[in-house]
């Protein structure tokens, strides 16, 4: 079903990997790294000399006599990597490397080798660009107003108005418009993901089924987990010698660290996760969300230790336990819960209709429904672009967390019986109607959906990974020197 349905626990904006800022002194320099937010593939670029930015030479002064040596032209970019059929530029580099090495001083992370960094960020450049190009090849777009209510909902997280957030991202040194596009790409390459993997996940039943039986044996524990990681890739089909080489790699980082070298500099030297420039930090989270592999080996850990070598599908790992702490013994399944009732009328963007064409169309159908000209039923069974328009659009109980955060945050906002203006979400423009209101509390229908949520997201969580790596496998590469 093409619904708004995503079974993670947004918040009331989720801009991929921690772009909805919520302290903006820290997160506001985050803004300018622009990672993708899940892992990378290995880092095979050649050194990149990136030096110090290049200027334009001032041009000579009238007083200049015609002995004076004329001035020799410099070049003031170049081009490091061709990626399909864009390129990625020195001064792109240049502009990110100076912002992600001002993040990680002011996160107290020592700096790894200025080569090696600029060689992490010149393969994040790549994959984000290989994504954006996906993304506008399918038809996806983020005009400018769903842009300027993502820029308001983050001031308003941050407690600030426009204005006030305005002057705060120039004290930090960032540039509204530039803040702006950042945004805008991270969407965009959100939407992308939704498409092309959460929307391919699923649950069975029987899944359902194990994971309620686990947790009433207690075998699924409330405590929450905060992990950091170091990550070796492994490309898909690796050679005996692809396997040697990551697995050797592994064995370096693991000898360094066992000699007191910090694990935060050696992720953001060695890692080819996302998070690598993070220090590798995944977070607090909680043990359900978590790898069993990573849950394994964290058990036998203290705050502090590091593990092994851990291998998966994806290349081998090593962990630290940075924390753990009580999450509480109460299943979140059996609190009292708000359930709406509510309907829809989607018309989807694509290639054929653009967003401004199918916002125009629901400005029309709401205007009919205004005067009654027509029933949201018949409306929704003739116009919607959803498996919900053969029941007139109606979705059923909702659960907070059932929907995207566009979705959401606007039905939420509605009154029963009333109808919400166009609604952008990635799958489209909606028009929301809440039907009825109730409080759960605590069905076995809410601890099946519960259950079925914690391992939707666990597997978008690892899918997203593996399609990643084959966009990024499949994806031309042509490095440049930085003389070309």
């Amino acid at each position: 079903m093409n619904v708004p349905f995503s079974m993670r626990n947004y918040s009331s904006v989720r801009i991929t990997s921690g772009i909805v800022l919520l302290c903006v002194s820290c997160s506001l320099a985050n803004h300018a790294q622009a990672q993708s937010p899940l892992s990378m593939p290995p880092v095979v670029a050649p050194p990149v000399n990136v030096g110090p930015a290049l200027t334009v030479p001032a041009a000579p002064s009238k007083t200049s006599t015609a002995t004076t040596r004329p001035v020799q032209p410099r070049p003031v970019d170049a081009i490091l990597a061709v990626v399909n059929d864009d390129v990625i530029t020195r001064q792109e580099l240049i502009e990110r490397l100076a912002s992600v090495e001002k993040r990680l001083t002011t996160q107290g992370v020592q700096l790894p080798p200025r080569a090696t960094l600029q060689r992490q960020l010149l393969e994040r450049l790549i994959l984000e660009r290989a994504q954006t190009q996906m993304a506008k090849e399918e038809g996806i777009i983020v005009d400018d107003t769903m842009l300027d209510r993502a820029v308001s909902r983050i001031a308003d997280q941050n407690k600030m108005s426009m204005a006030q957030f305005r002057i705060q991202l120039q004290r930090e040194g960032i540039a509204y418009p530039a803040f702006r596009e950042e945004i805008r790409r991270e969407i965009l390459m959100q939407r992308l993901r939704e498409r092309e993997v959460d929307n391919k996940v699923l649950v069975t039943e029987s899944e359902v089924d194990n994971y309620l039986a686990a947790d009433a044996n207690g075998t699924i524990k409330r405590d929450e987990l905060d992990l950091a990681q170091i990550l070796i890739r492994v490309p898909e089909n690796p050679t005996k010698e692809q396997l040697a080489d990551r697995r050797q790699r592994a064995e370096d980082v693991l000898n360094q660290l066992k000699n007191g070298a910090d694990f935060a500099k050696l992720a953001a030297t060695y890692s080819d996760s996302n998070d690598a420039l993070s220090g590798g930090d995944l977070g607090w989270r909680t043990q359900d969300r978590l790898p069993q592999l990573f849950l394994d080996a964290a058990a036998g850990l203290a705050p502090g230790d590091v593990s092994g070598i851990l291998k998966s599908g994806n290349g081998f790992h090593i962990i630290k336990l940075v924390g753990r702490r009580n999450a509480g013994d109460s299943n979140p399944a059996a609190a009292a819960t708000q359930q709406t009732h509510a309907r829809h009328i989607l018309i989807k963007v694509n290639q054929v209709v653009s967003a401004a064409e199918a916002r125009r169309k629901l400005l029309e159908l709401k205007e009919r429904l205004d005067n009654h000209a027509a029933t949201f039923e018949e409306l929704a069974k003739l116009y919607s672009n959803d498996l919900s328009a053969s029941k007139g659009g109606d979705l059923g109980w909702l659960y907070p967390g059932d929907t995207v955060p566009e979705f959401e945050h606007a039905m939420n906002e509605l009154k029963v019986g009333e109808i919400s203006q166009p609604i952008e979400s990635p799958f489209g423009y909606h028009l929301i109607q809440v039907l009825e209101r109730k409080t759960d509390e605590g069905s076995a229908e809410r601890a099946r959906q519960a259950a079925r949520q914690a391992i939707r997201q666990r597997k978008i969580e690892e899918a997203t990974e593996d399609w990643l790596r084959q966009l990024r496998d499949r994806t031309y590469v042509e490095y440049r020197s930085d003389d070309n």
